[in-house]
């Protein structure tokens, strides 16, 4: 699954002339946590959120005194600007950590972990085309068990084994799939539980199918009583000697 695939295409910008409190009133308005700042050619400056907000409400810090500066205490520069914003290119936050929207949905949730966002505006090529947000992560999350559990059923039971699913159980829940029923033969079942481990988003197969015949012991069976090759016996006989 791609970032492409549930990121948010229909995203709410504003511009850095905006006021803060005009942003405020944008955020509630819309009941989102942050936006993509874009200039009036539309190009990405950065991304401004409700943090930023709350770090205006903060205000100034009073004068770092010289023990302050001596144990390391004094407030970041950019911390200073924030505090001091009116606009929301003061307080934005540049440059934007973006994403394409053609990488991996892993990539974007280990992204936003690594960098500590809740949003990543998604791009093509230089382009705004999306946002991705926590929230879409998590409705992905829930999305991949139900999309995997219908390629399960449909490509992998009925098109590629040719049975009905419906004459199983199958289940996937947080990327276990589970499968239960009865096929023809122990190789069968074999079969299903590689093919489904390797569907996408299913990370661990437990299988619960039986089978009518063990066609695991006819197989043995039938090499122990298939008639030996040449080679085979060409392979049993004591070699000559190199001597006379």
């Amino acid at each position: 699954m791609n970032v492409s695939d549930v990121m948010t295409r229909e995203v709410v910008t504003v511009h850095p002339e905006m006021s803060l409190r005009d942003f405020a009133l944008l955020l509630s308005e819309h009941r989102i946590s942050g936006m993509p700042v874009l200039d009036r050619a539309g190009n990405l400056l950065g991304v401004i959120s409700e943090a930023d907000i709350v770090a205006k409400e903060r205000g100034l810090p009073r004068r770092s005194t010289a023990l302050s500066w001596i144990l390391g205490e004094q407030t970041a520069e950019d911390d200073l600007r924030r505090r001091a914003a009116t606009t929301v290119g003061e307080a934005m936050t540049t440059p934007a950590i973006t994403i394409g929207e053609d990488r991996p949905l892993r990539e974007g949730a280990a992204l936003m972990l690594d960098r500590d966002v809740n949003r990543l505006p998604v791009t093509r090529g230089d382009i705004l085309v999306g946002i991705l947000t926590r929230a879409d992560l998590v409705r992905a999350y829930v999305r991949r068990d139900q999309e995997s559990l219908a390629t399960i059923r449909e490509e992998v039971i009925r098109r590629t084994m040719w049975l009905d699913p419906d004459d199983m159980v199958v289940q996937v829940r947080e990327g276990v799939a589970r499968i239960a029923g009865m096929v023809d033969r122990r190789s069968t079942a074999a079969i299903l539980e590689r093919l489904i481990g390797l569907v996408d988003g299913v990370d661990l197969v437990v299988n619960d199918l039986s089978w009518e015949l063990d066609d695991r012991e006819l197989s043995r069976a039938d090499e122990a009583d298939r008639e030996p090759s040449a080679a085979s016996l060409a392979s049993r006989e004591r070699p000559r000697s190199l001597h006379a």
